[in-house]
């Protein structure tokens, strides 16, 4: 395993780092009182999840079914599908899956809750839905009004269906300018969602959870009486953009690539052997973001990953900089779920000895 250590690029996580950021997530919750559901798609690794549940967490969040059922062979027995899942090969999947665990999905339209009614009805199950709200990131999700309210009176007809409550993901958190407005947005998150409860309440038709989710909002939100649980996905990583956020430290971060320089061709140009294979081309995904190149380079402040092709990074320095053909340098990606889905396995190491592989078994899950 030492030898993979230093075979670039690899993707490295700081077990210690991974485990302590873990188990801060869990606390924060058991201090609110409210569920912890961490979102896989971040990391897409079973280890890391029965790690997580291991800590508290209630149960994980999958963005696919095909990484929902890759933790369900791994042995994790609740997961919530926090996506929208329609077609008839999907809903048979579903349907298969959800026989055999507990299993919820996301809904944010009659017709898809028709289809969900229609195989539950024929596979003899009774499907925990949760409908999907737009507290501002504006990609799926009904706004908060009498539709909601219109769509769970319907869900509440159908005894194939259990409508298990609300669930948002205010990613919009991810264009805010500074911490300032992460914590307006992640305040907003939790009260609307709240105020929507207490409106389904008063129309007849409760529901038990109020689902919150991303990491930048994640300690606001969770101040917010009436939100139930949590669905952060990036925090057991950190990365170049929660740092530029205010989110999290440097030292926070447990996700690195490691590069190795191969070319010195100029005095202000350094190439390595990380491109966009590596370390992804992710800027920020829902806004502007404060990211400066494509990660950041450890202990180098010079250095700034400028450019990207596919197996190369060009890095712009300092001509007085010294750097060789053959010095490895330590990356913090921008996006560190983007990153992992690229890697087949990841090195773990403790205090920087190589520790153990974990096999992204959930990556390139696309269906």
């Amino acid at each position: 395993m030492e030898e993979l250590l230093f075979d670039t690029p690899v993707a490295v996580v700081d077990l210690d780092k991974l485990e302590k950021n873990i188990e801060q997530m869990a606390a924060l919750c058991r201090a609110r009182g409210i569920a912890l559901r961490p979102h896989i798609k971040s990391h897409k690794i079973p280890e890391i999840a029965l790690a997580q549940l291991k800590a508290g967490a209630i149960g994980i969040t999958a963005a696919k079914l095909g990484e929902a059922e890759e933790m369900a062979r791994a042995g994790v027995k609740d997961i919530f599908i926090a996506n929208q899942i329609t077609g008839p090969a999907k809903l048979k999947r579903l349907a298969a899956l959800a026989a055999g665990i507990k299993l919820s999905v996301g809904v944010d339209s009659w017709r898809n809750a028709r289809e969900l009614d229609q195989i539950a009805r024929e596979t003899g199950l009774v499907l925990d839905v949760l409908v999907e709200i737009d507290t501002g990131l504006h990609r799926c999700g009904l706004e908060p009004g009498p539709q909601v309210i219109e769509l769970a009176k319907k869900l509440r007809e159908r005894p194939s269906l259990h409508l298990k409550g609300i669930f948002t993901h205010a990613g919009h958190a991810y264009g805010a300018r500074g911490p300032a407005q992460v914590e307006e947005i992640g305040r907003d998150e939790g009260q609307v969602m709240a105020q929507l409860a207490r409106q389904l309440k008063a129309a007849g038709t409760p529901v038990e959870v109020v689902s919150v989710g991303s990491t930048p909002t994640a300690r606001h939100a969770a101040q917010v009486p009436g939100v139930t649980e949590l669905r952060p996905g990036n925090y057991v990583f950190y990365d170049a953009i929660q740092l530029a956020l205010g989110v999290a430290a440097v030292g926070n971060c447990a996700l690195t690539v490691r590069a190795t320089v191969i070319s010195r061709p100029a005095p202000d140009r350094a190439v390595i052997d990380a491109g966009s294979k590596a370390l992804n081309l992710d800027k920020g995904a829902h806004g502007a973001s404060l990211v400066r190149g494509f990660g950041i380079v450890l202990g180098r402040p010079g250095l700034t990953i400028e450019r990207l092709s596919e197996e190369h990074g060009i890095l712009a320095l300092d001509p007085a900089e010294i750097l060789d053909v053959g010095d490895v340098v330590e990356i913090i990606p921008n996006h560190a779920c983007t990153v992992i889905n690229l890697f087949d396995t990841v090195l773990g190491t403790r205090k920087g000895k190589a520790a153990e592989v974990l096999r992204v078994a959930a990556r390139g899950k696309s269906r």
